[in-house]
């Protein structure tokens, strides 16, 4: 394990009361989360992965597609984000929730599921390209991977709204600017592009949107 993986499970673990609130609570994010899912057009009786699950915030979003007929499969890393996920799931109930800990990046399902999600993860990892693939790999033909991510802006206002982002991407960067030969914030941008170009290149349909000020991206494909 690397000593950026280890300093990142640290730091996630460390917050991941603070995120499990903040990825609950924050006004207008439930709605991007049904968005995300949406794209990845689930059935009654799926099976569906989310890489990065985190503390389980995705889980109720992901469940309502699937019934209780379906699965929903949850990778995570770090120890702290799946006790709340694990908490979350025990205080709900819910016998088709299953976590798994494990990298994202390097995550393979035993036989091919109905979807793949990911939410706000594909920035974190040093070859998105390559773990949006292998996801594809793990999905059945006909069956969609979605991405939620965050980037700057690219709209005329801008400026001032990716100064808060900039922002806040450090603050939630483990080590802040340290261990990085570029700003932070354009390795995100570059790794979010190469996650929604790889996914691009391995459909047959694709659905692409921005929100919030053109921060926010979702991206689904339809593997052929």
């Amino acid at each position: 394990m690397s000593q950026g993986t280890t300093a990142a499970q640290r730091f996630y673990g460390r917050w991941a009361r603070l995120y499990d609130l903040l990825a609950s609570a924050t006004p207008g994010l439930a709605r991007l989360r049904d968005v995300a899912v949406d794209r990845l057009e689930l059935s009654p009786g799926d099976t569906v992965v989310e890489m990065g699950c985190g503390t389980g915030a995705n889980f109720p979003h992901l469940r309502e597609r699937v019934g209780p007929a379906g699965r929903v499969v949850g990778v995570d890393f770090t120890a702290g984000m799946l006790a709340q996920a694990r908490d979350r799931v025990e205080r709900e109930g819910w016998r088709n929730v299953h976590l798994v800990r494990a990298d994202a990046a390097a995550f393979e399902p035993r036989e091919r599921v109905d979807a793949v999600l990911a939410t706000f993860v594909v920035g974190m990892l040093d070859d998105p390209g390559a773990a949006v693939n292998r996801w594809a790999d793990a999905v059945r033909p006909g069956g969609n991977v979605a991405l939620l991510d965050a980037g700057q802006s690219g709209r005329p206002y801008a400026w001032p709204v990716n100064q808060a982002f900039r922002g806040l991407v450090l603050a939630s960067t483990p080590g802040g600017r340290s261990g990085f030969e570029e700003p932070p914030w354009a390795v995100l941008d570059d790794r979010v592009a190469a996650a929604r170009r790889a996914l691009s290149e391995r459909s047959v349909a694709v659905a692409d949107s921005e929100h919030v000020l053109g921060v926010v991206r979702i991206t689904g494909g339809r593997l052929p």
